[in-house]
């Protein structure tokens, strides 16, 4: 089976020194990079996602600065396309749709990871699915931050898992890259 790798925000802002560093971003760099590697051995199609904030008010991956450029674990080689868009939901706005049913994935499915987990990781895995997609998330291969509700910080990690969990239930498979490596090569 043919799956269409799609490789959503891992960029230079949200790692150590970034303009939005997140919680445990290199291991999560390192397993989307385990997966890739296996994608692009085996021929298999791979869309990367670049998040561009155009705004002058823009916090973090502002145009021209390096924390808009895609992590050196994950970046793309010639030949790879790289969609740009400005919202949480990576097929708004953007050509995303027709690009993955060009490469078939409205028959083989999607593999998702990325950053954030609870911001452009969620809308993009809920309107994947809403669009037909069958979608495969590499939980370890996505990063969160720690976020605040209600006066609370609630840690990363438990951001991280509420997310999966709710994604788990109705909209994607849920596994890790373990699996999904041992599930694709076998």
């Amino acid at each position: 089976m043919t799956r269409t790798l799609v490789i959503i925000d891992i960029q230079n802002d949200y790692f150590p020194g970034g303009a939005f560093p997140l919680v445990g971003p290199e291991a999560a760099a390192a397993a989307a990079a385990r997966l890739l590697a296996s994608h692009r051995e085996d021929g298999q199609p791979v869309i990367h996602i670049q998040h561009v904030w155009d705004a002058p008010d823009a916090t973090f991956f502002a145009p021209g600065t390096p924390g808009v450029e895609i992590h050196p674990l994950v970046a793309p080689v010639e030949g790879e396309p790289v969609v740009v868009k400005a919202n949480p939901n990576s097929f708004l706005g953007t050509d995303l749709d027709a690009r993955l049913r060009e490469a078939g994935a409205d028959s083989d499915g999607l593999v998702i990871v990325g950053m954030m987990s609870s911001m452009c990781v969620d809308a993009t895995v809920r309107a994947a699915s809403d669009l037909g997609y069958r979608v495969t998330v590499a939980h370890d291969a996505c990063a969160a931050p720690d976020l605040e509700f209600g006066g609370q910080v609630v840690p990363a990690a438990q951001v991280h898992a509420s997310f999966m969990a709710a994604l788990g239930d109705s909209y994607a498979e849920v596994v890790g890259v373990d699996e999904l490596l041992g599930s694709t090569t076998a």
